[in-house]
């Protein structure tokens, strides 16, 4: 898999490289070698950058920014939180699998997860400005449909079941995202408290 053609056709042309990927053997390791930790570095380190050198302005106050080492803290917190998130989620999704008479196991569970994932891991670019990091949010609404259209090829979920499953998913991976953000919120307002 080269990461560069990955990224672009899952993006570009998902209902042709889900196929590819379904067939694709791999196991978990290979997968956040060379494509997850890669890819969940992107946010992280734009977060990092975007909060840490820019700032966010606010009126009257003039350009508030982290400092370095709760925004260092944040940053490691955050991606290693993210990593085990995306394990988690898929761990999860697997288990349902059974539920939506799917099928794949952990590795297939984990494709769908962390291909799904590109479009928001992607999008983290647009947290170099804060402000705009909210229009991260439509990269994970793609990457709500790029699930949907896996689901088939990867799990080998029936077409009656594909929607209940990703609605379920989504639900799944938006609370553990959720979680993790604000488990790293905590982290980052607590070293700021110790330094």
């Amino acid at each position: 898999m080269n990461l560069q053609n990955r990224v672009i056709n899952i993006l570009s042309k998902p209902a042709q490289e889900w196929p590819v990927i379904a067939s694709e053997a791999t196991d978990v390791a290979s997968l956040f070698k060379e494509y997850i930790m890669l890819l969940a570095a992107i946010p992280a380190i734009c977060g990092f950058l975007g909060m840490t050198l820019i700032g966010v302005s606010v009126p009257f106050m003039g350009q508030i920014r982290t400092p370095m080492v709760s925004g260092l803290a944040g940053l490691v917190v955050g991606y290693v939180l993210s990593l085990a998130g995306i394990f988690l989620a898929a761990f999860i999704v697997d288990k349902l699998a059974p539920s939506f008479q799917s099928s794949g196991g952990m590795v297939q569970a984990l494709k769908m997860v962390a291909y799904a994932s590109t479009p928001s891991w992607i999008a983290g670019v647009l947290q170099l400005i804060p402000l705009l990091g909210v229009l991260a949010l439509l990269a994970g609404l793609y990457g709500v449909y790029l699930f949907y259209l896996g689901l088939p090829s990867v799990m080998k979920t029936p077409r009656d079941k594909v929607i209940p499953y990703m609605v379920v998913s989504a639900i799944v991976i938006i609370v553990i995202s959720v979680v993790t953000a604000s488990i790293s919120g905590v982290f980052m307002g607590a070293s700021r408290l110790m330094y």
